[in-house]
């Protein structure tokens, strides 16, 4: 499905209200976005060529992600809020994954011509409602507007490190506790039901068969649309010494691939309790994977699920389990989208 779907919010029915973002034109647009977009407390927001931010530290952890109509989200799946909320929270788990705590946000928007201002407006309330619940007293401090076929979003965030040195993915060493916090698969089973109730008899997205089909309340659903990352947790593991960490976003075990390379180590998962394929290889949950060192009060919600071993000179496993290795595969943009349901 394309920009200019009839499921797309862009080519619905409009109301006076519904202007589009062609015939407001940018200035317009702006301020109805920017007035419902929490400011935060920088020190210059809005308003001229960069903002300015309070970096107590002397340093900032900053990071950016794109979410593309088609292989990030669809609007016959997905409302506009969704859409704001899900981009600042992938955002924010990255900020929290070093042990920084976030502290600002900025946005940029290209829309098709035909889309309704109020869609832009929609989102923008997303941003609002996920930084109210997971990183109060932060703001969206600028961005930009544009035109495009397709729509797409692009946020960068940025975090204090609070005087801490950040954590990365290299310093988890043999002996450590292997981590967890935050929910493992639901988000996965959600996109699944989706794509196996949300469709037409051509595979496309339909609006109707979610509701028909009552995916709509399913729990996991909404955990696709609106994740839930621990925020307040990655701050809590820097504090409580954590070694490595990393934002689970495409999957447990590839992203712990990513951290025992990185580290030059092999994860070893424990065997209780279970955890299904789901789990293991689902991703878009935002949760936080971190090592701690032996004996260490594991902090927040995290939850031990594994030891961090040596890794063997003859073979670089990553991820063991039980005496077995592990696929670490999980979602891969490229690898696992090929434009049919875009």
């Amino acid at each position: 499905m394309d920009a200019t779907d009839e499921q797309d919010p862009g080519t619905r029915p409009l109301t006076a209200a519904d202007a589009t973002v062609g015939a407001l034109g940018e200035l317009a647009v702006l301020a109805r976005v920017t007035r419902r977009l929490p400011s935060g407390s920088p020190l210059l927001g809005p308003g001229d060529d960069c903002a300015v931010v309070a970096a107590p530290d002397g340093r900032f952890v900053v990071t950016t992600d794109m979410m593309v109509h088609g292989p990030d989200f669809r609007w016959a799946w997905s409302s506009p809020e969704d859409v704001g909320w899900k981009a600042a929270v992938t955002n924010l788990s990255d900020v929290a994954a070093m042990g920084a705590v976030p502290s600002g946000l900025v946005v940029a928007m290209a829309a098709p011509q035909e889309t309704p201002v109020t869609v832009l407006e929609g989102i923008a309330d997303g941003f609002r409602l996920a930084i109210e619940a997971l990183a109060p007293g932060i703001g969206v401090v600028g961005g930009d507007l544009s035109t495009s076929a397709t729509f797409s979003l692009t946020v960068t965030a940025f975090g204090d490190l609070g005087g801490r040195a950040p954590v990365v993915r290299s310093g988890a060493q043999p002996g450590d506790v292997l981590a967890v916090s935050g929910e493992l698969g639901p988000a996965a089973r959600g996109l699944a039901r989706l794509f196996r109730d949300g469709v037409d008899d051509a595979g496309e997205p339909d609006a109707a068969r979610v509701r028909a089909s009552g995916a709509d309340t399913d729990p996991d659903v909404g955990r696709q649309r609106r994740p839930v990352p621990p925020i307040a947790d990655g701050p809590l593991a820097a504090a409580a010494g954590a070694t490595a960490m990393l934002d689970l976003s495409d999957g447990l075990a590839i992203d712990a691939g990513r951290l025992a390379r990185a580290s030059g180590v092999t994860l070893e998962l424990d065997v209780e309790p279970a955890l299904d394929p789901v789990a293991l290889h689902g991703g878009e949950d935002h949760g936080l994977l971190a090592t701690f060192r032996p004996g260490a009060s594991l902090p927040g919600g995290f939850r031990r699920i594994g030891v961090v071993r040596a890794r063997a000179a003859d073979h670089g496993v990553d991820l063991v389990r039980g005496g077995d290795a592990v696929p670490t595969t999980g979602w891969d943009p490229y690898a696992d989208w090929d434009g049919a349901a875009g």
